[in-house]
């Protein structure tokens, strides 16, 4: 008998795998051989140039200057202002997406796949990414579970390179 959460899962899956076949613009594709546990694109540019602190200032996401950048885990991001900057300076952790900003969905499913920065949900203080938006109407079917299998499956993945579990 199939549960309920094998459904999701297999279906989740089933649009993990139609998202990676859709091609995805080349300056923000992931660097499929890159082993950083976080995702950048070939300029070591981290969250395709959103700013993070504007996610929980704004509740929305803000593209960032290269008037405002800082360098955090080996990933320069950029920020929308100064303020941005300075409370990303003061506690990065608290900002920085989960999971290098990977597809929250597809490191449940033990894959690095690229986190669309217009694809995102806070939860418990900390900001997620998806991959695209079927794909986080799945993952917030249960995300209590999911994000048990993705903090279980990170430590496994995080310096894999995308090729090599994708």
């Amino acid at each position: 008998m199939i549960t309920r959460t094998s459904r999701s899962l297999l279906a989740a899956l089933g649009l993990v795998v139609a998202a990676t076949a859709i091609p995805s613009t080349p300056a923000f594709a992931v660097v499929d051989d890159s082993t950083a546990a976080v995702n950048t694109d070939q300029q070591g540019i981290a969250l395709h140039g959103y700013d993070p602190v504007a996610y929980f200032t704004a509740g929305a996401p803000a593209k960032g200057s290269t008037k405002f950048t800082a360098t955090y885990d080996g990933a320069r991001y950029y920020f929308a202002s100064a303020e941005n900057l300075h409370k990303f300076q003061a506690n990065p952790a608290a900002f920085a997406p989960q999971y290098g900003g990977f597809c929250a969905m597809g490191v449940a499913l033990h894959k690095k796949l690229d986190g669309d920065p217009n694809v995102w949900k806070i939860v418990d203080g900390k900001l997620y990414l998806n991959v695209n938006a079927d794909v986080s109407v799945a993952w917030q079917r249960d995300i209590p579970g999911n994000l048990a299998k993705a903090n279980e499956e990170w430590p496994t993945i995080k310096n894999a390179t995308p090729a090599s579990l994708n």
